[in-house]
């Protein structure tokens, strides 16, 4: 089979165990899914394409994740809410100078509060730099550019 296909089945597959920990509310999981020096960003897609910093979340380590998912689970009060991650086959975009694969994917996440209907929380794409690892694939850097003008209360639960 090419490469190409490979590499884009093993990437599906990171993306679709990712979505799957969130959906499953697996946070602790989360970080794991990044190298330790790891980026994540949630960025509207207006300020990505004027080239703008700024950015609902950035951190810029696998420690700056933990925090968050302690906040998540530990400290943050909110109605309860399910998540639902929807993902698209991966564009394999190439290899950078550094070996860091670069890829993009398209999301759609559905929120349901208990008792009440789906809605449409965030869409938007993946913007990835991906290192292969002795454990396999790790996100050295995601960035989440998200379409929708609102964003629903408040991101709580990662994208």
């Amino acid at each position: 089979m090419n490469e190409r296909l490979l590499l884009q089945l093993e990437i599906d597959q990171l993306n679709a165990a990712y979505a799957a920990a969130l959906d499953e509310r697996r946070f602790d999981d989360w970080p794991g899914f990044f190298l330790a020096d790891g980026r994540y960003k949630v960025q509207a897609r207006e300020n990505f394409d004027r080239q703008l910093p700024l950015a609902l979340i950035a951190m810029e380590s696998q420690g700056m994740m933990k925090d968050r998912v302690y906040g998540i689970t530990q400290t943050i009060y909110h109605g309860p809410y399910y998540t639902r991650h929807v993902v698209s086959p991966a564009q394999v975009l190439g290899e950078g100078e550094d070996g860091r694969i670069r890829a993009q994917a398209h999301y759609a996440v559905f929120r349901t509060r208990p008792g009440d209907a789906s809605e449409v929380y965030n869409v938007g794409r993946y913007i990835d730099e991906i290192e292969r690892t002795p454990a396999g694939l790790k996100l050295a850097s995601r960035l989440c550019v998200y379409d929708s003008e609102m964003v629903l209360n408040s991101l709580i639960y990662p994208i």
